[in-house]
């Protein structure tokens, strides 16, 4: 949007209709992590949302790249070394051990953050995408860097916390800060962004904006007088919201306080959390959004022009997590994808009405007008004691993490089918198991097991 907003820009400056370059992590495993059975976080709902990306084309659009595991060393960037060596040794098999409960306790490690096979390659997966993500937007490789894998945003810094055991995006933005003076925090996830929030909370260099459900409601933080402490005092701004958010009611609020954000703080860098737990619908979640209501926060950012990382997060209903999150990509790319649904593999999940949108359901929205306008009106008077685009002292630029090069992968090959062939352990499954590639002893009758608990 040119000169309508100072700060940051990117060279390709021009109307939001304006081509961007967008790079996407994925990691082809991702969806072979498991949390257990009745567990409502199933990273399959990424295979699946990649699934649709490649069979709508979306995927020829961007430059595809598999994160390079994050290692040690980068997670103990935000993480104490403790903690880390916890993840990185702990099995489900080390955990019977009664020595290991002290440690389960101190991490908040157990039923909501289970011990499951392959945790610290699935925590590496998806912190290393969104470093990965921040490096490209740090060398001005892209201007705008996807990882669905990412926005785990309970992560503490010495705990695991809400289905989080990394904070993947906090190491994102640590490393945005070697490059960029200032970045933006953006989080549309149902619950607030505590973690990161607390990551932040003291400094002007990040600011932090949350809508999320608050009361009664995990994790029970983010109340509007939560501003930010010390230099990071009116930083951090949170807006809570009560159950049967809608569209238009999420508009009314997300489109002035950003804009106002935009103007005051002008961030170098802005970095999107878009958990899909906000829906209508969602297994967990209590609000009414549209697929599109929840995209309109993407496409109103990129209208910006601004470096803009785009992260996953929550989302319990897996069918719409891959509906939204595929429609996002395609917002990101600036196509309009068609409505009807590409046959794919994972086609009958999407039944009856095999569509990428939905209608929301018919809730009470419990967001009152009034109320509303109080809430948009305390948060502007935050936004207008800020001093005007705080600065930075002049330093050295840090190095920026060493990211190898991967040769780009192959979304033209059409993966075998994994669930409806009804051949439990066919020749496919039996190489990938030979090679280590799968971390689950059946992908099959997980994946029909998702499908059952998803439509429960």
């Amino acid at each position: 949007m040119g000169d309508a907003h100072e700060g940051a820009s990117l060279p390709s400056t021009g109307t939001d209709a304006t081509k961007r370059r967008v790079t996407y992590f994925y990691e082809p495993s991702i969806g072979d992590y498991y949390y257990g059975q009745g567990h409502p976080m199933k990273p399959h709902r990424i295979r699946m949302a990649h699934n649709l990306i490649v069979h709508y084309g979306l995927h020829r659009r961007m430059e595809i790249n598999r994160p390079f595991p994050a290692d040690a060393a980068d997670i103990r960037r935000f993480h104490s070394e403790d903690y880390v060596q916890f993840l990185s040794s702990v099995t489900p098999t080390s955990v019977l051990d009664p020595s290991f409960n002290r440690n389960l306790r101190k991490f908040n490690v157990g039923e909501d953050c289970p011990v499951f096979d392959g945790l610290f390659g699935f925590c590496q997966a998806s912190a290393g995408g969104s470093i990965g993500a921040a490096v490209k937007l740090n060398l001005g490789y892209a201007d705008i860097a996807l990882n669905w894998a990412g926005g785990l945003h309970h992560a503490k810094k010495s705990e695991a916390s809400g289905f989080c055991y990394v904070n993947d995006i906090v190491l994102g933005i640590l490393e945005l800060l070697k490059v960029h003076k200032r970045v933006l925090y953006v989080d549309i996830d149902v619950h607030h962004g505590d973690g990161v929030e607390e990551a932040f909370y003291t400094t002007d260099r990040v600011m932090t904006v949350s809508f999320h459900k608050y009361g009664e409601f995990f994790p029970g933080s983010g109340h509007i007088k939560d501003i930010g402490a010390g230099p990071g005092k009116n930083y951090a701004l949170n807006i809570p919201l009560n159950d049967g958010l809608d569209d238009e009611t999420f508009r009314g609020l997300f489109r002035p306080i950003i804009q106002k954000v935009m103007d005051v703080y002008q961030p170098d860098a802005v970095v999107l959390q878009c958990g899909a737990d906000s829906l209508s619908g969602d297994r967990l979640g209590c609000f009414n959004l549209s697929v599109k209501g929840h995209a309109d926060c993407l496409r109103f950012l990129r209208s910006f022009n601004v470096p803009l990382m785009v992260l996953g997060g929550g989302g319990y209903t897996i069918r719409n997590v891959a509906r939204c999150w595929c429609y996002e990509a395609a917002v990101a790319v600036g196509v309009e994808p068609d409505n009807k649904l590409p046959y794919n593999e994972y086609y009958e999940y999407f039944g009856p009405d095999y569509t990428l949108h939905v209608d929301p359901g018919y809730m009470e929205n419990l967001n009152a007008p009034k109320d509303m306008e109080k809430i948009r009106n305390i948060l502007l008077e935050q936004l207008s004691r800020l001093p005007h685009a705080p600065s930075v002292p002049f330093q050295q630029t840090p190095p920026t993490v060493e990211v190898p090069e991967e040769a780009e992968e192959d979304m033209e090959r059409k993966p075998k089918r994994r669930i409806w062939n009804g051949d439990y352990d066919s020749d496919g499954e039996k190489e990938e198991r030979s090679n280590g590639r799968s971390l689950i002893s059946d992908s099959h009758l997980v994946a029909k097991d998702e499908m059952r608990e998803d439509t429960d």
